[in-house]
Parts: C-alpha cells; structure tokens; sequence
C-alpha cells in the first residue's frame, strides 16, 4: 500500500481527514513502513497507520521515526488517544473546528470609515506587490504569537497560494477611508456544498471596532452566494475572544485537532 491508498482507507474509516493541507503537500516525502506512514514539517508531524493494521505497534514505529517532533491528532479520536498516553506525550495546543450550516448570503453593512475591496482591487489600487506587502504586514502583526501563520514572507505567502482552489476574488480586505488595509478575510472552497473561514487577519488598529465581526461575515456571504451549505473554520481553543464572535455568529464547535508533545 502507498500513502495514497492508506490515507485514503483511514478517511473512509474514521471521517477525519488525518493530514492537513501543509502536510498534504509533502506527502511525497512521506517517512513510510508497512501499514503507515509519517509527514514531517518543520518540527510537526502528522501519522497515518492503515486501519486494517492498528494496534499491531505501527503508530509506534512512526513516532520513534519522527521523535522529537511533535504530533497533531486529527478529531483526537480514542486511538490517537491511546496511541499517545502509551508513549508518554501529552496534549499540546488544541484546535476547534466550528460550523456554520445555512450561511446566510446577505452582506452585512460596514463599520463607519470601512470599507470591503477583494485582492483583485487592492492589487488594482496599489499594485500587486504593494498588495501583497500590505497584507503580509497585517497577517504578522495578527499572528505574531502564531508558530505557522506568523512571521511570513513574500515566499511564504506564494507557497500559500500556490493551490488549485485558490480564488483571489475569494480574499478580501477591510480598508479604511483613507485606503489604509485594516484586515483581511481569505475564504476557501473545499467543494461545492462546504466552504471555509481559511484565514482572517486584523491590524491592531482594527481592534475593538466591530471590523472583525463584520469582515467574517463578508466572507461567508461570499461562500453562501457561492451555493455553499455550510462554512466551516479553525480556531485555537484558548483564542477565547474570537470563539466567542464565531459562536455569535452561530458557529458551533464540530471537532478538535490536538497536538501532543512529548513530556
């Protein structure tokens, strides 16, 4: 079996995708035995065993292959449980998947002084490494404490888009009257009924003024407009702030990635 038909077998079986889309792109590059396989990036890793070949000591073999690394556990289902308490890791960082089922196609009127212009028109406005510089400049200062989203550079964020659903008229940016960009909204389209809040990003200078909120929601009429059932996004657990504005949305928590470390 290669990692395709393994990967394959594990979705169909647990529901879970089991590798997200950074680890999806090395799947190449796959550290790989009889029954599994492992995806190193950077100092992460992610871990498939066959399910027709579990508990036969295979998730093991895969974590010794990739120690230290640490591990995301997709829907840190009760294997990946177990799996992990055997070896003496523990639980990391935790992400929460929320859903959103119906979204609603209406745009929502902007904060005063604000207003929505898609990457195509920034790019327009200002050019598009301008564009470009702009919003890089926004998404380190609203994830400078983030180990995967913060931090970035022009190469970082052409390896981002370099994906065959990516859709410029699917980012938009909330720019004030004076044509500074105040954050950014880069929606996603995993097929025709499910689309995603993939990244949002707001400047310090758009905090506490309802931007957030409002630019979310651009997103998602976008989706919805789109034919989408249902938005889905990703959020840190202990970002206790933005849970709160999805869950007022009506988003509402569907499942938890975890990521365990070792002791």
């Amino acid at each position: 079996m290669n990692p395709t038909e393994i990967l394959q077998a594990a979705t169909a079986h647990d529901g879970v995708e089991p590798l997200g889309e950074a680890f999806l792109k090395k799947l190449a590059d796959a550290v790989c035995v009889p029954g599994g396989f492992a995806v190193v990036d950077g100092d992460t890793a992610e871990l498939v065993v066959h399910p027709d070949k579990r508990r036969q000591g295979i998730g093991t073999q895969l974590l010794a292959q990739v120690r230290p690394a640490q591990v995301w556990a997709h829907g840190n289902l009760p294997g990946a449980q177990a799996l992990a308490r055997s070896a003496g890791m523990i639980a990391g960082r935790t992400l929460l998947q929320m859903s959103l089922p119906g979204p609603a196609a209406e745009v929502p009127e902007a904060p005063a002084g604000v207003h929505v212009e898609s990457l195509p028109e920034v790019q327009q406005r200002l050019g598009e490494r301008e564009a470009d510089k702009r919003w890089l400049a926004v998404n380190n200062e609203a994830f400078d404490w983030h180990p995967e989203q913060g931090g970035w550079d022009q190469q970082q964020l052409d390896e981002a888009r370099d994906t065959q659903w990516f859709d410029p008229n699917g980012v938009f940016f909330a720019v004030a009257d004076d044509g500074e960009v105040l954050g950014f909204h880069w929606t996603k389209m995993h097929s025709a009924d499910v689309g995603e809040v993939y990244v949002i990003g707001l400047a310090d200078a758009a905090r506490g003024r309802g931007i957030g909120g409002w630019l979310t929601r651009v997103g998602i009429a976008h989706l919805a407009a789109r034919g989408v059932q249902e938005v889905l996004l990703y959020v840190e657990a202990d970002n206790t702030p933005a849970v709160r504005t999805y869950e007022s949305i009506g988003f509402n928590i569907s499942q938890e990635d975890v990521q365990y470390r070792w002791a």
